[in-house]
């Protein structure tokens, strides 16, 4: 699976091999951990065999998050005080960390990498719509997205008996339209539902920009042309 630590490899590919150079860079979208690994660095955690991220995987899904975060507590106390019990994606991250690599995450998140990108010499931005319109505007793609086939697509998928435990099986509107293809809800129920995850999901997201992104960001509503933010002056 992508990642962001993959993304900042090539990254640093491309600045190693001087493409970056060759004319300004814009960098869209991704995750806000995209950026802040971009602008501040990011500790480089071990490669995950996929035999032990299976592993892993699979407990989970037989002993349950509540199990692991035990094993978790025994093999590595100081990572297993930081998670929830109940946070079952965190506490595999680090038992696969731990196993594969004979080290705490805590370690590994402890120490950071080097910034790609000179915040001072970049115009950072963030499109933040108004609530109202992002909703309107989430409830609208959703409504698009069904008419043009993603009930099928969910049908599609549920018929692979795939590993319900795999993230493409938990993501927003897949996991609801799955449901109503295995008739345990309906159409209607499955549509509401993950409009109000995205919704959920979106408000998430602004929090975590408001918390992590400070007032170097300029905030923009997205209404208006991008030229509103002003002449880009040549970074030296």
């Amino acid at each position: 699976a992508y990642s962001t630590g993959a993304w900042l490899r090539d990254v640093t590919a491309l600045a190693e091999s001087g493409e970056l150079d060759k004319a300004r860079p814009i960098f869209v979208g991704g995750t806000g951990l995209y950026f802040r690994a971009l602008l501040g660095g990011m500790s480089q955690m071990p490669d995950i065999p996929a035999d032990v991220r299976a592993h892993w995987r699979n407990e989970l899904e037989r002993q349950g998050p509540d199990r692991l975060h035990e094993i978790l507590m025994r093999d590595d106390p100081a990572a297993a005080a930081t998670l929830k019990p109940g946070d079952g994606q965190r506490i595999v991250r680090a038992l696969e960390v731990l196993q594969a690599s004979g080290r705490s995450i805590l370690d590994w998140q402890g120490e950071s990498g080097t910034p790609l990108v000179d915040a001072e010499s970049a115009r950072l931005l963030v499109i933040e719509p108004v609530r109202a319109e992002l909703v309107a505007r989430i409830d609208a793609r959703f409504d698009t997205m069904v008419a043009e086939g993603a009930m099928d697509e969910a049908k599609a998928m549920g018929a692979l008996k795939l590993d319900p435990a795999l993230p493409a099986l938990k993501a927003i509107g897949v996991r609801e339209l799955l449901a109503a293809a295995a008739g345990e809800t309906s159409v209607e129920t499955a549509i509401e539902q993950a409009k109000i995850a995205t919704r959920q999901y979106a408000k998430r997201q602004s929090t975590w920009f408001r918390n992590q992104f400070g007032p170097e960001w300029q905030r923009l509503d997205g209404k208006g042309p991008f030229t509103s933010v002003g002449t880009i002056s040549p970074v030296s």
